[in-house]
């Protein structure tokens, strides 16, 4: 049986960055990717996702693409907007399905046949989880889910704490899965277990504050880091709040990043620095080129997309959207720039030729080859979001 994680076929303005770059079941909620937390939980090994916005889509440990028409059984379809909690469910017979707070999120599809469509099931059975309206709630699981998440992994294991480091709270809150952790490092337990993947470095004069979850490879540089989700090869510097880092990302230097997205293979310059918070204490709204689309959000910092990057110095306003592949260099910046932009207005756009050479240097130095799949998916990217 394989598990398909199916997505909208023209996800809306709510998504983005992400809308029509990267396959938000690729996106990452709590410590998990989306479809790795239905693999958890269904324990099925063949994973794949219906994505038909983002054809040709390949990057570094991301699942196979499948064609629409080819969604048949044995299988588990299940959502990628819904983000399922626990670590292991009996699935139902063909025809069942799976739901939460009586709306199905999956069905069972049984050998041979074909799935129907997402029409709700007769008798479900009840899971929990959250239901994502849009990027900004990658932010709202972060906030939910991490200290879940990083506590069934903490019940799991122990290691002791590295030597010449303060611990602040229960010691078996801190899991070091053969992490190199320097002396002068603070845990701070108190509230929420603080998980480094194997392979991690943490140098001295960083203080981390659980729940918090950094991924194999990922370098901890200094400074103060808390309740964030930080994925593989990352590097990362300064004052981190509430925020999640899929993977590949750079912020090797100081400034505040709160309550922010940042996409692989995205690159902050020195003092970049988010606000999270109006000074009118209301709703954060994304300026987005359709017009304002409400959050429910009092804190949402930016939301930068795959490719991303920002020059030194770059202040950005709370709820900024930053495309793909844009290039933020100058100021102001708007609160929306534009996929692919040269400048933070946006008028001059990256050539497809041009983001593929910064790709073919970028990717690289985090021992990643730009393979003709992934050039074939760099080029498709450009051609889908350069409209």
């Amino acid at each position: 049986m394989r598990l398909l994680l199916i997505e909208p076929s023209d996800p809306g303005p709510e998504w983005a960055p992400f809308s029509c770059a990267r396959p938000i079941a690729e996106l990452r909620a709590g410590a998990f990717r989306i479809w790795e937390r239905w693999r958890r939980l269904v324990h099925l090994e063949q994973v794949a996702v219906v994505s038909p916005a983002t054809p040709h889509f390949a990057d570094v440990g991301s699942i196979p693409l499948v064609d629409p028409g080819s969604i048949r059984g044995p299988a588990l379809v299940a959502r990628s907007t819904f983000v399922p909690l626990g670590e292991r469910v009996e699935l139902p017979p063909p025809g069942g399905g799976l739901a939460c707070q009586g709306s199905t999120v999956a069905w069972v599809v049984g050998p041979g046949e074909t799935w129907r469509g997402p029409d709700e099931v007769v008798d479900p059975v009840e899971i929990k989880g959250l239901k994502l309206a849009g990027t900004y709630d990658l932010v709202t699981a972060c906030e939910r889910l991490l200290e879940h998440d990083c506590a069934g992994m903490s019940e799991e294991e122990h290691h002791a704490v590295p030597s010449g480091c303060v611990v602040i709270g229960d010691p078996r809150g801190v899991v070091a899965r053969t992490a190199s952790v320097e002396p002068h490092v603070v845990f701070d337990v108190r509230k929420g277990p603080i998980v480094l993947e194997p392979d991690s470095v943490v140098r001295a004069g960083t203080r981390l504050e659980g729940p918090l979850y950094l991924g194999h490879h990922s370098w901890l540089l200094g400074g103060a880091i808390r309740h964030s989700s930080i994925g593989p090869h990352c590097r990362v510097h300064g004052e981190v709040a509430y925020s999640v880092f899929l993977g590949y990302a750079n912020k090797s230097h100081d400034g505040f990043v709160g309550h922010s997205v940042l996409g692989q293979w995205v690159n902050l310059g020195a003092g970049t620095v988010t606000s999270n918070l109006k000074n009118t204490y209301g709703e954060v709204r994304l300026e987005l080129p359709d017009g304002r689309l409400g959050t429910g959000r009092q804190n949402l910092g930016t939301l930068f997309g795959d490719h991303a990057k920002t020059a030194i110095g770059a202040l950005l306003g709370a709820g900024t959207v930053v495309g793909a592949g844009a290039n933020v260099l100058g100021g102001p910046v708007p609160r929306y720039v534009r996929a692919f932009a040269w400048g933070a207005a946006g008028e001059e756009r990256m050539a497809a030729e041009g983001f593929l050479t910064v790709a073919r240097r970028v990717m690289p130095r985090r021992g990643v080859d730009v393979t003709p799949q992934i050039a074939t998916s760099l080029r498709a990217l450009h051609a889908r979001l350069r409209r």
